[in-house]
């Protein structure tokens, strides 16, 4: 039994106990807040850079975007997958083997952090010339991220950490963690920016100084209040069986991840030929789009740990409950992102980037307008693919998110040249449509056969 000495003194959601809707609306709330200021930090990044740099540095910055997005979205699934496991312990009340998950997590994330920075670190010229960077811009590119990914490790640290006290039921301290590292990333690029005049290494620099301090301070966080959930020496010997199932769990989650990353590249080097008119029209719409979609994703991930601790407790029928509830939300919120794309789209498209061109705020409003109306689609497919994981399903949602790759190939091939703009409109709905209709009969037809 979990039985901390100090219970009164830290914060965990025992989520095998209560109403669901009220635990995952309590666990998700500091999720989306979490996601708002990431995407509010964003952009005040962008403009210390902009206004202290210039452009060039900003595409500078730009062109390693999706480098960095696949190989921290792959660590970062892994920890999810990870804690996934030691949510079922603390479900299941399994002291013994949530220190021992615990454990294989902190081995597990070294390993990652090595290999990963020993792969791409030499690999690194390479891949910003397969990526095609601008000559232009390519050694402030190569500088910025061999500094970002150097301090990959201070990333991984924070994720593990995170993931933690996400499986534990605690969503909070995260988010106090990421305000402040955000916060603490703002003041240290107006320092190596602006002041010191260190340019585009001195904001990467500043990046990995924030992340590692916020890593830093949430172990310590931890250690202090979560000392008994620790593991002891015991707990470090290899358990062969238990590190396969976190080692499949996270590398499931980690491909899942970073091949949907690998699908947006290529998707937008199909949008690259359009023009930079359509680029342009994309990217704002595509910002709307990342706004609207937040409280989709807090759901669905809300609804994994929740799943994960019950399906830990052998509480089936609260998974089943929680899955309805859930997908009676993502309806819910699909119906306001529609009515909010129809009536204010065009607002927000020229409040963003203020606008007057027809051509790019009627591209814009093409795409929120079809994206929106097939949100329910793609809230189903987030919530089945963060549930199934949480219930030991480990190829149907990788094998999701391969389709996804396939068909972004398909389209960027074959349907983009010939339909344009309307062809990377409806790319992705497609996609959400087929890949939830295959994750839900996968789903059901499980579910049946262990009833029987």
């Amino acid at each position: 039994m979990i039985e901390p000495e100090h219970k009164q003194k830290i914060r965990t959601i025992d989520m095998t106990e209560g109403r669901p809707l009220k635990l995952i609306l309590q666990f998700a709330i500091p999720l989306f807040i979490g996601m708002l200021f990431q995407q509010a930090y964003n952009l005040i990044d962008t403009m210390i850079v902009g206004h202290g740099l210039g452009d060039s540095a900003v595409g500078a910055i730009g062109a390693t975007a999706a480098l960095y997005s696949v190989l921290i979205n792959f660590a970062t699934g892994m920890n999810s997958g990870f804690a996934i496991i030691i949510s079922r312990f603390f479900g299941a009340k399994d002291s013994d083997g949530l220190k021992k998950a615990t454990a294989a997590m902190v081995v597990l994330d070294i390993v990652v952090s090595l290999v990963l920075t020993v792969i791409s670190l030499p690999l690194l010229n390479f891949l910003l010339h397969w990526l095609d960077t601008p000559d232009g811009i390519f050694d402030m590119a190569y500088q910025y991220i061999f500094v970002i990914l150097a301090g990959m490790t201070a990333t991984i640290a924070y994720n593990m950490c995170a993931g933690f006290l996400r499986a534990v039921g605690n969503s909070r301290t995260p988010l106090y963690f990421l305000i402040f590292s955000c916060a603490l990333n703002v003041v240290l690029d107006i320092l190596f920016v602006v002041v010191l005049k260190k340019g585009v290494v001195g904001a990467a620099v500043a990046t990995v100084i924030a992340q590692s301090a916020s890593a830093v301070l949430c172990l310590f966080y931890i250690f202090k209040k979560y000392s008994d959930f620790m593991p002891q020496k015991k707990h470090w010997k290899t358990d062969g069986r238990l590190m396969s199932e976190m080692l499949t769990t996270g590398l499931s989650m980690g491909l899942m991840l970073s091949v949907f990353s690998i699908g947006s590249i290529i998707l937008q080097k199909g949008i690259n030929l359009l023009g930079t008119t359509i680029i342009t029209a994309h990217t704002v719409s595509r910002r709307i789009f990342e706004l609207l979609t937040m409280p989709l994703m807090t759901i669905a991930a809300a609804n994994a740990t929740f799943v994960g601790q019950n399906f830990g407790a052998e509480k089936y029928g609260r998974i089943k409950e929680s899955m309805k509830t859930v997908m009676l939300l993502e309806l819910i919120w699909s119906v306001f992102a529609v009515i909010i794309a129809y009536s204010l789209g065009e607002f927000l498209i020229r409040m963003l980037i203020g606008t007057d061109n027809a051509i790019i705020i009627s591209n814009s409003l093409i795409y929120l307008k079809v994206c929106t109306v097939f949100f329910f689609p793609l809230g189903v497919l987030l919530v089945l693919r963060n549930a199934m994981q949480s219930m030991g399903y480990k190829i149907s949602p990788v094998l999701s998110s391969s389709i996804e790759l396939a068909a972004k190939v398909l389209f960027c091939l074959w349907v983009i040249p010939k339909m344009g703009y309307m062809g990377v409109v409806i790319t992705e709905p497609i996609i959400w449509v087929v890949c939830a209709i295959y994750l839900g009969a996968v789903y059901i037809i499980t579910r049946r056969r262990q009833r029987t």
